[in-house]
């Protein structure tokens, strides 16, 4: 099948199955014409990356994951380590975001929303904030 019918069946754009195919994440075959062909396993290829980059899987893992999956003698101590790993990915960002969160509520509580110019949260923005228990992300 052509790139718009992959595209279709994979739930992704043709721009992204081609960069798939430019990075060597999928071959397709080549027709005597040769434009790219995709067969069902193309399209189950596809969908593979398209699911593990939703969960926010690298172009690497999803390479390493990929391979494990093509190979019947993996151990599946070898997948669950790559989601372990990304789970603990996950687990700082959010703490991050959950700090970031924090830093800026405070600065919203500290800022007097009215009339008058001075506002810890630019002054915070430009390091001149000196607000008591202010908690900085950096």
């Amino acid at each position: 099948m052509n790139i718009g019918k992959a595209s279709a069946l994979s739930g992704l754009p043709p721009k992204t199955i081609r960069y798939y195919e430019d990075i060597g994440l999928v071959h397709p075959d080549r027709g005597e014409n040769n434009y790219r062909d995709y067969s069902p396993k193309h399209i189950s290829k596809l969908q593979f990356v398209q699911r593990a980059r939703s969960l926010g899987f690298s172009i690497g893992e999803c390479r390493q994951l990929l391979a494990l999956y093509e190979d019947h003698n993996r151990a599946s101590a070898d997948v669950k380590a790559i989601a372990s790993a990304k789970i603990e990915a996950i687990e700082q960002k959010i703490a991050e975001l959950k700090a970031m969160q924090m830093t800026l509520a405070h600065l919203v509580e500290h800022c007097h929303g009215d009339d008058r110019p001075d506002c810890p949260i630019l002054e915070d923005l430009a390091g001149e904030a000196d607000i008591a228990g202010s908690r900085r992300f950096s």
